[in-house]
């Protein structure tokens, strides 16, 4: 541990290789989750109809079965599944048919090793890194689940406000009484702007989802935080969604996941925050 936190580069490092591994646990949370809800859910429903529920023909869950290839069923080997490097030498390919891998797989792996990097050479090999990473590591899961499904499940951001306001009881990034009002205002304040935009349009412009992430980032960084995370998750939006409308001439009735922009801002703001706001202030002329 001392010679990690005398060398930068080297705990980055270290933090590059951690997060592939991680992100290679995460692609299997983005893709299973979902799943692992809907039949949750099918079976709730059937429960409250007094229907028989059926039970599974072999167990699904984050660690069984084994990944394997969607067309062909070839089970993934270990030396098929190194995160970024077997995707490589494999060509993007199956080694069983040949079919296509999606490059998600390995983004979302070097996505998570980089941010991962980023984590450590910003606050060093500390206790708030070690936190951070956690958060960062979340908020991937977070956000490839919402692109894929629109979904931000309460299995994850349920979890991550509570360990917000532990963690925050000892004072690791904010003051507990800054983290409690930082969970209640960040879900208040899109909560306003969802029944306000409702109340105009007659349309649901977010998902509850989006409430719970916000006001988890609110118990991790206080609510301080919260106009900076709003103001960057908009902007980005925003930018995403009018580009999206030009270049793929997708309509405004196109429903956009905003969670991704959400856990972009917020990651931002959770190494940068305090930075930004003071340079909001200074150009501002408040400062």
């Amino acid at each position: 541990m001392t010679a990690l936190a005398a060398s930068p580069g080297l705990a980055a490092l270290c933090a590059l290789l951690i997060g592939l591994v991680v992100g290679s646990f995460l692609n299997v949370v983005i893709l299973r989750l979902p799943v692992m809800m809907e039949r949750a859910w099918q079976a709730e429903i059937a429960t409250s109809q007094g229907q028989a529920v059926q039970a599974a023909p072999a167990p699904f869950n984050l660690v069984t079965p084994r990944s394997r290839c969607p067309q062909c069923g070839h089970a993934i080997s270990a030396l098929e599944n190194i995160p970024v490097l077997s995707w490589l030498l494999l060509r993007g390919r199956c080694r069983g048919c040949g079919a296509r891998i999606s490059a998600r797989y390995p983004l979302v792996e070097l996505a998570t090793g980089l941010l991962s990097a980023l984590v450590v050479l910003q606050l060093g090999v500390t206790s708030e890194a070690a936190w951070a990473l956690v958060l960062t590591w979340a908020l991937v899961a977070l956000s490839g689940i919402d692109m894929d499904t629109q979904l931000l499940p309460d299995s994850i951001t349920l979890p991550l406000l509570w360990l917000g306001l532990l963690i925050n009881s000892f004072a690791v990034f904010t003051d507990l009484s800054s983290a409690v009002w930082g969970a209640a205002l960040g879900y208040l304040a899109l909560w306003g702007v969802f029944h306000a935009f409702r109340l105009l349009t007659g349309k649901e412009g977010m998902g509850y989802g989006d409430f719970k992430l916000l006001a988890a980032l609110g118990a991790w960084m206080g609510w301080q935080a919260l106009p900076v995370i709003i103001l960057l998750s908009s902007l980005v939006g925003a930018v995403v969604g009018v580009a999206l409308m030009v270049l793929k001439n997708r309509g405004r009735d196109v429903p956009i996941p905003f969670g991704p922009y959400i856990a972009a801002a917020g990651f931002i703001a959770l190494l940068w925050g305090e930075d930004l706001t003071r340079w909001y202030f200074r150009v501002s002329g408040l400062g």
